[in-house]
């Protein structure tokens, strides 16, 4: 592994890097000199187990290469642990530049058959753990007056997706915690973004097969290597994307978009106030023809990749 040093003696925690996207993080952001903080519950892609064997792997691996890194077997999902990830960094080397929320499970169901336990554990992990790790890190940031969030969401809260109510709105609210975050810590100098990825991870690894549709969706998300999603990551925890704040990326293989964010698209008015009558009559005519498909990821994004 050649070492660079475009975040050199940075502190960056990654969450969820015991493998797939979370690992090429660790291990990009280990080559260009950061310290790692490689967290990982070591659990299913559903959310059960504990194994924190994962992380010290990649550990490992970024200390065999000649760079610094120490593991962590918290939970996101947990105040305490969030707490313990963020102290860990700080207790050992000195101080935390940057937060990647990288972890995630799925527990994918159609909304009408979707239980309270699956739709509370992912937004636990996907959306409450988030904050907690942001939360604990945001004291060391106002301090120092520097550092940088990194969030992952997913064009299936973007844009939609079937089956992934639980995760779609998860990913949607931490999309909006990004921009909450941009906001409220630019006077301190702390930046916080999106990246919304495709690649094929363990994540996605049970997707269905059936159909000749199905096979081939499979056959094009295999070809988008995790590794592609890094060297955005790390651009974005170091100094020189200090003016990029508030903004949602999405990363397919070697094309990088920036998304567009929710603005007015038409409007009517009218002096006298609406009716349902009116509305029925007037508004809905005029709005329909800009009215959104009920779209899902593959439907927009609907060439190979590049």
């Amino acid at each position: 592994m050649q070492t660079g040093n475009f975040v050199e003696g940075k502190v960056v925690l990654v969450t969820g890097a015991g493998g797939g996207i979370g690992r090429e993080f660790a291990l990009a952001l280990g080559r260009e000199g950061a310290r790692v903080i490689v967290n990982d519950l070591g659990a299913s892609v559903t959310g059960e187990g504990r194994d924190v064997s994962r992380a010290q792997a990649v550990v490992d691996e970024i200390v065999a290469a000649g760079g610094t890194a120490t593991a962590n077997g918290d939970s996101v999902s947990d105040w305490d642990g969030a707490n313990r990830m963020v102290t860990q960094a700080v207790d050992t080397y000195g101080r935390i530049d940057a937060v990647i929320n990288n972890a995630g499970i799925l527990r994918d169901r159609f909304f009408f058959n979707m239980s309270v336990d699956e739709w509370r554990a992912v937004i636990d992990v996907h959306l409450n753990g988030p904050f907690y790790i942001s939360r604990a890190a945001a004291p060391h940031f106002k301090a120092q007056q520097s550092g940088s969030y990194v969030h992952m969401v997913s064009t299936s809260g973007l844009i939609g997706n079937f089956g992934q109510a639980n995760y779609s709105a998860a990913k949607l609210g931490l999309t909006a915690l990004s921009k909450s975050i941009a906001m409220d810590m630019a006077k301190f100098n702390v930046r916080s973004n999106c990246i919304s990825p495709f690649a094929w991870s363990r994540m996605i690894d049970g997707m269905p097969t059936e159909t000749e549709e199905q096979k081939a969706r499979v056959a094009r998300l295999q070809r988008m290597e995790t590794s592609k999603i890094a060297p955005l990551a790390v651009y974005l925890c170091s100094d020189d994307a200090k003016d990029v704040s508030g903004q949602i990326f999405a990363v397919r293989a070697n094309e990088i978009f920036l998304m567009s964010q929710i603005r007015p698209l038409r409007a009517m008015h009218t002096a006298e106030g609406w009716t349902p009558q009116t509305v029925a009559e007037r508004v809905m005519p005029a709005m329909k023809p800009s009215f959104y498909k009920l779209d899902r990821s593959q439907d927009v994004f609907d060439w190979d990749p590049v």
